[in-house]
């Protein structure tokens, strides 16, 4: 099949990886302009990019597909389909109607809930039990097309980056299999109940606040890990939470209740065991405690 690739994180590339392996014909991949990275700022490219041109495969990075020669450039690919996967781009009517077949996005959620842009981190702060990942066809509203099949799996205690993996290898498997017969996948709309919105995540949500109960708190740091990272400041430096424990334990929130930095919340208590600082490596919170201590008492937020 004649397909266009429209993608841009790592979430996208086991796709891009799937449908190379078989056999399709990847005409052009389609993900976001390098963007500046790092501390000198360097432009750096996505994932997508790296491995498309990795795979000897075309790259193209408009920085929008409004204008009328991106659109024709994409017609004249003469595409069977396009299969779209975090791509970040809006596709507009021209482009969606340009490949025979249509373009199918791979969605990382249980459509209709968390349409939109951040539905894997969206499921983990809601405390879902279950997410996964539907395949649809794309239509001009935001995540509103039909959809020919999903795949589930239990949330339980991932973080978002080993949801994300999970997802990305289950939709890139599910999307190779639909078009090996796509006859046997009909499209079918999508249920009038249910409808949730997974929201950009705003840095701001990465902040710890205490005075909500540690299981919101928990889920704030398995979401966030590993980016943006969730985090709480102490004597103004920045401390990144990347895993912890609820504890059964009672204190203002805020403060910081004994020896192995467990801090209380508004109705338990979270104790940080994967942290990072500024500028380091990851480390347990034992050994940050042994270069950087945090005395009973201290209030962080």
């Amino acid at each position: 099949m004649r397909i266009a690739f429209m993608g841009t994180p790592d979430f996208a590339v086991p796709a891009l990886d799937a449908l190379a392996d078989a056999g399709h014909e990847i005409t052009a991949v389609y993900c976001q302009p390098p963007r500046p990275a790092g501390r000198g700022k360097a432009p750096r490219p996505s994932p997508v990019q790296v491995r498309a041109e990795d795979l000897g495969l075309e790259v193209r990075y408009p920085m929008s597909l409004r204008e009328a020669k991106a659109q024709a450039d994409f017609a004249a690919l003469d595409l069977d389909a396009a299969v779209v996967a975090a791509y970040g781009l809006i596709l507009p009517v021209p482009v969606l109607e340009a490949p025979r077949l249509g373009c199918f996005n791979i969605h990382a959620s249980l459509l209709p809930r968390w349409r939109g842009a951040a539905p894997i981190i969206r499921a983990i702060l809601a405390g879902d039990d279950n997410t996964g990942i539907t395949i649809m066809q794309m239509e001009k509203g935001l995540d509103t097309g039909p959809m020919l099949a999903t795949v589930e799996t239990s949330i339980d205690a991932k973080t978002g980056g080993e949801l994300t993996d999970e997802l990305a290898k289950k939709g890139a498997a599910l999307m190779v299999e639909i078009l090996s017969d796509l006859s046997s996948y009909p499209a079918n709309a999508q249920p009038a109940d249910g409808v949730t919105y997974a929201a950009k995540i705003e840095k701001a949500e990465a902040r710890l606040d205490f005075q909500t109960g540690a299981e919101q708190i928990e889920r704030q740091i398995r979401a966030f890990n590993p980016v943006p990272g969730a985090f709480f400041e102490v004597t103004g430096e920045r401390i990144r939470v990347l895993n912890s424990e609820i504890v059964q334990e009672t204190g203002e929130p805020g403060i910081v209740t004994d020896e192995n930095l467990t801090i209380a919340c508004s109705d338990a208590a979270i104790r940080p065991t994967l942290v990072q600082r500024a500028g380091r490596g990851v480390m347990s919170a034992a050994e940050l405690l042994r270069g950087f201590a945090i005395a009973p008492g201290t209030r962080v937020g």
